[in-house]
């Protein structure tokens, strides 16, 4: 069963999501939050998110498993396009001017997709946050699995981020809205019309590789035939003797005009 508020994370509902989805391919996108795991609680970044009006899915802390849900799956998150370092607790919130969004388009794909889920991990795009702990990381990819996002990378591993790298407004060149249409995982990064670094060059197949137990997988539309399937009553009647008035033997002899021996 897919759940719209992901077991076992911490409820922090935001005041305010990014609105309806839009439909489409199911995707989830991994983004930094430029602070270190442990240095700031995930109650903390989330309050903070909030309120700055910008708030992703989930926050979650790799070195912990801590992980905190603000908005539910099934609406829209407002992390993409969006600042992507938390500012200090003592600065007041403010919410992110229009003009750090790159055009519409970057504020337009926070809706895009059935779900389009946005998990905002405490780590920074210069130091990738999977060579660290992963704590908690089978249950929140589970989670996605159970809403249909396919377990692939369309635009491949994330790029590397340098502090002395592009300009922030400049799109990466993975930023490519052919394969963000294809659904499934992506960093934040490789979403069209962002100008995003994290995540970083993440190492994708320890998030989503095959050492992370499928949970959730799909009953089989081709059930097998019930003659292949073991039946303890035709074993019981084939085995046992009876006389012919006995139950044993008029069900032997059911089973043997139904099926023409």
């Amino acid at each position: 069963m897919a759940h719209a508020w992901m077991p076992g994370a911490r409820r922090i509902r935001a005041g305010a999501d990014g609105g309806p989805l839009q439909g489409g391919a199911p995707r989830a996108v991994w983004l930094t939050l430029g602070t270190a795991p442990g240095s700031v609680s995930v109650q903390s970044a989330a309050a903070r998110l909030a309120a700055e009006k910008r708030p992703c899915h989930l926050i979650w802390d790799p070195t912990t498993g801590e992980i905190a849900q603000l908005i539910s799956i099934l609406r829209a998150g407002c992390a993409l396009g969006a600042a992507e370092h938390l500012a200090p607790l003592t600065v007041p919130a403010a919410r992110v001017p229009h003009s750090s969004i790159r055009g519409a388009e970057a504020a337009d794909v926070n809706a895009e997709g059935r779900v389009c889920v946005q998990i905002g991990v405490l780590g920074h795009p210069g130091d990738p946050f999977t060579r660290g702990p992963l704590t908690g990381v089978s249950v929140i990819v589970n989670w996605l699995d159970s809403w249909g996002i396919p377990r692939r990378w369309p635009a491949g591993r994330p790029p590397d981020h340098y502090d002395g790298g592009p300009p922030a407004d400049v799109p990466g060149p993975d930023a490519s809205r052919a394969l963000w249409a294809l659904g499934g995982h992506f960093g934040a990064s490789q979403v069209p019309g962002c100008a995003s670094h994290g995540p970083g060059g993440i190492d994708t197949d320890l998030l989503t590789g095959t050492h992370i137990r499928h949970v959730h997988q799909r009953e089989s539309r081709h059930p097998l035939p019930s003659a292949a399937l073991a039946i303890p009553a035709l074993e019981l009647a084939a085995g046992m003797p009876g006389t012919p008035d006995s139950p044993v033997s008029h069900f032997r002899g059911y089973c043997q005009r139904g099926t023409g021996i």
